[in-house]
């Protein structure tokens, strides 16, 4: 037989490109459309009904960026439509076919009710079924003109991304807005004609079955009345009909594939254009779900319910009656798809407690399965919060963006640095768009790594990142695959049932120990600098809300403990931990309102700690320290008068001075306090830091070394920071000034000033303080480089074998050294409150108040030593998405601590972020809980959230061993519970004189709840 091959894949092609496809709509009539351009921000339905309209014209360019423009569209269904489909389709006069980052509306009748929306790849509202000749279509459409900030696929900025900066230019001009006749069989022919074709193509050559397919779509077409496509389709879909009947293989792959509609919370768009995204996606599913009943999806992210809850009550009870249905799944149990890495340990519990009490409390769900499929790397301490809170499983995808990398597994058993496992799978399609196309299809077969071992995987399907959601054609495909030979079996089903029937399949699944690196997307660490500081001091001044609130509760008569403000504080920060949010990749809008929400949440919770000291009674000066570890440091009065004082844990102390054991001296440019003598060189680096308790020089080179690097991804700017960033660089030695500016015997500082760049200023303040070895390194950079990144470099005289760095209850310790390919690719890591280096027997520490990112990397010297070097990255300047991220000030501390242990590194690491408060008070009440028991850490000390009046403690082992000990209370105790993260008992804690007996294992995470005698 002579290969017919190209002549009939062409053929098909451009029958269907252009005449079956264009003959899906039989006729069609125009709506009289006018329109009302929304003043400022978003109004109500209410208030655009009201207002005045009037006409406007197909072609006509509309909306400026970020605006609203309301359309009404009437038109009349002609007689001789009776008893047809009927719908009406609507082109806003999209650009391209992502229907996340441009135009999009909500359709509503005349009465308010959100009825559908329209994308470019969802333009249709459903009119009626039959229809009746006559009746009259009325809407009111809310038409968002968003702008498209992906336009040239990133490769410049814009200033599209703020409205302060993106002009009224119309964006759009309006195509169609038309009713229109659905003919059903050429619809489906449409459909059939895609699948068999995309099937085909992804055949191999010598399959017999992809010739079956070219030789029966070829006959088909023959069967095409060019000049009636619709008299003749159902006679083409009748000869496809073999080719389209022939079951899988009985070894085929099985694909579960669940509804979706991946909705970033805020990235190219800010909060408040969010809010109405999941109205239309919501709009769009809950229509879905009528039409077919086989339908499910999967949607994560309580806020985003609570936002249709408080904003749609229409299109929330549809979601609640999908729910009851089964054909909605709440998925994924936290308030927000977060951040992998950043959020700390405390805020991540918070997340799964918020979210799944919201799908509990509305929908009567627990949902079991972590839902993740976009953050941006993921944590070792996972598997252990996801249990705790209930989880049984862990979904994501990210993983297969790799650079370096191909991960081994797509189902696997994922362990944490406590030993905590979970089931885990990846989706071997590589996206959490499918769409269940041929080559989506034939990629997820190929690729899947467990052939042999397990023969089914996960395909999230639905257009997503700015919502959208599955389709009508989606779902079709989804049955036209159902059991068709040459291609994977597709079923639409819960995750939950995915995952019940994977590790029954494949219980003996390999097992992945640590972090879930992703080997791309490491600046997310480090940029957008000022969002991640409010992240930071925001839980930090949550915790010290919380305990103080609750030691107010227990020792302050007529004090109330304020749970609806904590719970509201807290759910605002969990927004603002969203994977597009805190990573700093989102636009100039975004973190413009999220430094604003930051300030406004550290207003709030600095009152709320000022009246809860303030209820514990007027009186003597005390000194309140946050920490879980005793302090002696020296605090500032309100004079700025330093004072050198002993605070227990979790408790307070009057402000009286108690001696240090050495004064610190200042002679010239060397301070000392008898624990560490540190010498500034003329350029401003640390030339010297001697650590006098060992007797050794801590530096091998001069420390605080600042090194600007030029910065330049290759693709996504504020997400990315390639290997090849360290070849460019200027180290900063110019200092113009090196000042002593503090010479006290509590406090020892010297101020070094630098100008570079574009007109970039650093004004750093190193200080030395009386009975400490930390070495405090204030600083403030007025930044205006573009596409630059700065370093500061502490070389230090140590031969680490690994580096550890904090992470959610605990650290993880990762290689020096970059044998493999694997320890290669992370030259750039992220981290919480500290990076320890230490060789047996010595240990430095790096403390930081609110950077992430920073690299560790080793040589070995000339004299034979090793010189390890730990890098804090302080500060990007990306300019894609946002051309100004980073400009302007930024404040912060870190810190080197000679002589450390990971012990050291952590009571540290708490006592930078928790600075000691000094406050009247005249109560001395004992503090909440004392955990007395090297390693055991508390973590948080709250109200339980039932408003019982039960104490509730976190507390976890930090230095990663076992710990033993005992937890005393600071009021009469009469019962403890261990608890999970949502407060639900599990066991019966022991109690001996009156204390909890604590034991735990490396890095676990414990739940106490405390009842009052």
């Amino acid at each position: 037989m002579h290969d017919e091959s190209r002549r009939i894949e062409e053929r098909v092609q451009r029958l269907h490109d252009q005449r079956i496809k264009t003959a899906v709509y039989a006729a069609t009539v125009p709506f009289e459309v006018e329109a009302w351009q929304a003043p400022g921000e978003p109004v109500p339905f209410q208030e655009a009904a009201a207002a005045s309209y009037e006409p406007f014209t197909m072609g006509t360019p509309w909306g400026p960026p970020w605006g609203t423009t309301w359309f009404r569209m009437r038109g009349r269904v002609p007689e001789e439509w009776a008893g047809r489909r009927v719908e009406a389709v609507i082109d806003l006069g999209f650009v391209g076919d992502w229907p996340g980052n441009q135009a999009e509306a909500l359709v509503h009748l005349t009465d308010g009710t959100p009825l559908k929306a329209v994308n470019p790849l969802n333009q249709y509202v459903a009119v009626a079924n039959p229809a009746r000749g006559g009746e009259t279509v009325d809407y009111l459409v809310e038409a968002a003109s968003n702008p498209d900030i992906l336009a040239d696929d990133f490769s410049r900025p814009t200033p599209l991304g703020d409205k302060l900066t993106a002009g009224d230019k119309p964006l759009y001009t309006f195509r169609s807005a038309d009713i229109a006749i659905l003919d059903e069989e050429v619809w489906h022919l449409d459909l059939d004609v895609q699948v068999l074709r995309e099937l085909m193509l992804e055949l191999g050559e010598h399959d017999p079955r992809r010739h079956e397919i070219a030789h029966a779509l070829d006959r088909a077409m023959d069967l095409l009345d060019l000049d009636d496509v619709s008299g003749s389709a159902a006679a083409v879909r009748e000869a496809l009909k073999p080719a389209l009947s022939k079951p899988a293989h009985a070894s085929a792959h099985t694909i579960s594939g669940v509804g979706h509609a991946h909705i970033d919370s805020a990235w190219l768009w800010p909060i408040r254009e969010t809010k109405r995204k999941t109205s239309r996606t919501f709009s769009n599913v809950t229509s879905l779900a009528d039409e077919y009943d086989d339908f499910i999806f999967a949607c994560s992210q309580a806020q985003q319910y609570e936002w249709v809850r408080d904003n749609y009550p229409k299109v929330w009870a549809r979601i609640q009656e999908s729910v009851k249905n089964g054909q909605w799944a709440p998925v994924g149990g936290m308030w927000v798809e977060s951040d992998g890495n950043l959020p700390g340990g405390e805020a991540v519990a918070r997340q799964f407690i918020h979210g799944k009490r919201f799908f509990m409390d509305h929908f009567g769900i627990e949902t079991k399965g972590v839902w993740l499929p976009d953050s941006f790397g993921y944590n070792a301490a996972y598997p252990q919060i996801a249990k705790l809170a209930g989880n049984e499983w862990f979904l994501t995808q990210k993983i297969s963006w790799n650079q370096t990398n191909k991960f081994p597994h797509h189902t696997f058993w994922w362990e944490g640095i406590d030993g905590t496992r979970i089931f885990t799978h990846f989706p071997p399609v590589d996206t959490y768009n499918a769409r269940f196309s041929g080559a989506e299809m034939s990629r997820a077969v190929r690729n899947y790594q467990e052939k042999g071992g397990a023969s089914r995987s996960l395909a999230p399907f639905g257009w997503g990142d700015g919502g959208g959601g599955p389709t009508r054609e989606i779902m079709e495909r989804a049955r036209r695959l159902a059991d068709l030979e040459g291609s994977a079996k597709v079923v639409v089903e819960h995750p939950d049932e995915f995952f019940d029937k994977a590790r029954e399949e494949y219980p003996d699944a390999p097992v992945w120990v640590g972090e879930l690196y992703l080997e791309l997307h490491r600046a997310t660490y480090t940029s957008q600098a000022r969002t991640k500081q409010g992240n930071r001091r925001s839980e930090h001044l949550l915790r010290e809300a919380e305990l103080w609130a609750t030691t107010a509760a227990l020792h302050a008569p007529g004090y109330t403990y304020p749970y609806e403000k904590l719970d509201r504080l807290w759910k605002t920060v969990l927004l603002h931990q969203f994977h597009d949010i805190l990573p700093g990749s989102s636009i100039a809008w975004v973190h413009r309102e999220a430094e604003a929400e930051y300030a406004r949440v550290a207003r709030e919770l600095h009152a709320l700690t000022a009246e809860a000291v303030a209820a514990l009674g007027a009186g003597d000066t005390r000194v309140f320290n946050t920490s879980p570890y005793d302090r002696a440091e020296v605090v500032r009065t309100a004079d700025g008068t330093p004072v050198y004082v002993e605070v227990p844990a979790s408790g307070s102390a009057p402000l009286a001075a108690t001696a240090p054991p050495r004064p610190v001296t200042v002679d010239g440019r060397v301070l000392d306090n008898g624990l560490v003598r540190v010498e500034v060189a003329e350029d401003g680096t640390l030339s010297s830091v001697r650590d006098l308790r060992a007797g050794r020089e801590v530096l091998a080179e001069p420390g605080n070394l600042l090194r600007l690097h030029t910065d330049l991804p290759n693709y996504w700017d504020a997400w990315d920071i390639d290997k090849h960033y360290k070849n460019r660089y200027t180290d900063l030695l110019d200092a113009s000034s090196v000042t002593v500016v503090e010479q006290d015997p509590l406090i020892g500082a010297i101020r070094v000033e630098r100008s570079f760049g574009k007109g970039s200023t650093i004004t750093q303040t190193i200080t030395v303080r009386a009975g400490s070895p930390r070495i405090d390194i204030e600083t403030d950079i007025d930044w205006h480089e573009t596409e630059k990144i700065l370093k500061a470099a502490f070389p230090v005289d140590i031969r680490a074998p690994h580096s550890s760095a904090e992470i959610q209850f605990g650290h993880i310790q990762r290689p020096t050294h970059t044998n493999t390919s694997w320890e290669s690719a992370r030259f750039e890591v992220s981290g919480h409150r500290w990076v320890h280096l230490a060789e047996p027997g010595y240990g430095v520490a790096v403390i930081n108040d609110s950077t992430y990112g920073h690299d560790v990397s080793r040589t070995v010297r000339e004299d034979g030593g090793t010189t390890t070097t730990v890098r804090l990255s302080l500060v990007r300047a990306p300019r894609i998405p946002d051309p100004e991220a980073d400009q302007g000030r930024h404040r912060f501390t870190y810190a080197l601590l000679p002589g450390a242990s990971v012990e050291d590194a952590v009571a540290e690491g708490y006592s930078l972020n928790l600075p000691l408060r000094v406050a009247d008070a005249a109560g001395a009440p004992e503090p909440v809980v004392t955990a007395e028991g090297q390693g055991i850490t508390v973590e948080a000390v709250k109200l339980a959230d039932d408003a019982s009046g039960d104490v509730v403690v976190r507390l976890y082992e930090s230095r990663g061993g076992r710990a033993t000990g005992t937890l005393r209370t600071g009021f009469p105790l009469a019962g403890a519970r261990i608890t999970d993260l949502l407060e639900r008992p599990l066991e019966d804690a022991e109690i001996t004189d009156g204390a909890v007996a604590v034991a735990l294992r490396p890095f676990q995470i414990l739940t106490l709840r405390l009842r009052r005698a």
